[in-house]
């Protein structure tokens, strides 16, 4: 038997055109979304970033964009917010493990709320949270 290592994604980075249309194609089916592209600005985002996860980095950023995305296209705000450079969780190695989760929750209902220019029964849909649930999120979270 012969093991074969491709490269790392960083070393490839004509690869990752190719690789984001297929998981694009691929999430779009499973999560029963109708993505169809990727803005110019979320590609050259992506073939920007280092890829220390490599592949299946590449696989779950484009999966998260396609399930938490608002439209048919990926824009930068739909990747993670690696990509998107708005992260709202602090980068401080002093964060108690509910500090974090709290921290991460935030970022996800803010950029929901965002994705639907405030209106929060469209965040709750977005999440998948039932309305008076996402108002109780917001007032834990201190979201106004």
């Amino acid at each position: 038997m012969v093991a074969i290592t491709p490269p790392p994604l960083r070393e490839r980075k004509e690869d990752i055109p190719v690789l984001t249309e297929f998981f694009l194609r691929r999430f779009s089916i499973s999560a029963r979304r109708n993505v169809t592209k990727i803005s110019d600005e979320a590609r050259a985002r992506m073939v920007a970033y280092d890829w220390p996860g490599n592949v299946r980095e590449l696989a779950n950023a484009i999966e998260h964009a396609v399930v938490l995305g608002s439209d048919t296209v990926i824009e930068a705000t739909d990747l993670p917010s690696r990509f998107a450079g708005e992260s709202i969780v602090p980068l401080s190695e002093n964060l108690s493990y509910r500090e974090g989760i709290n921290a991460a929750r935030k970022e996800l209902v803010l950029n929901a709320l965002r994705k639907t220019d405030g209106n929060r029964s469209a965040a709750a849909k977005v999440l998948g949270l039932e309305a008076k649930y996402l108002l109780k999120l917001m007032k834990s979270l201190g979201i106004e």
